[in-house]
C-alpha cells in the first residue's frame, strides 16, 4: 500500500510541478513542495523498510528530485517577474 501511495504521490508532484512551470501561482507551488516533501518522506520509509539496494533507489530518487526542482525554481523564477 505504501508503494502505491509513493508513486501516486510522485507522479502527481511531476504533473504539478510541470503544471506550476507552465502556469505559476503560489497555491501550486505550495502544493508541490507538499507532495515532493511527501515523496521523499515515504521513499525513505520504503527503503528503511523493506532494505533495498540503496545506490539504485538513491539514483532514482536524485533524479527525480533534480527534475522537479528544476520545474519548481523556474516557477519560482517566473511567479517572482510576474509580481514586479
Amino acid at each position: 500500500m505504501m508503494i502505491l501511495l509513493h508513486i501516486v504521490t510522485a507522479l502527481a508532484s511531476m504533473i504539478l510541478a510541470t503544471l506550476s512551470f507552465m502556469k505559476p501561482s503560489v497555491g501550486r507551488l505550495s502544493a508541490s513542495y507538499a507532495l515532493v516533501a511527501g515523496t521523499l518522506v515515504t521513499g525513505t520509509y520504503l527503503v528503511l523498510s523493506t532494505h533495498v539496494a540503496m545506490l539504485q533507489t538513491c539514483a532514482t530518487g536524485l533524479a527525480y528530485l533534480v527534475m522537479v526542482s528544476a520545474a519548481l525554481l523556474g516557477a519560482k523564477a517566473k511567479l517572482a517577474k510576474q509580481r514586479l
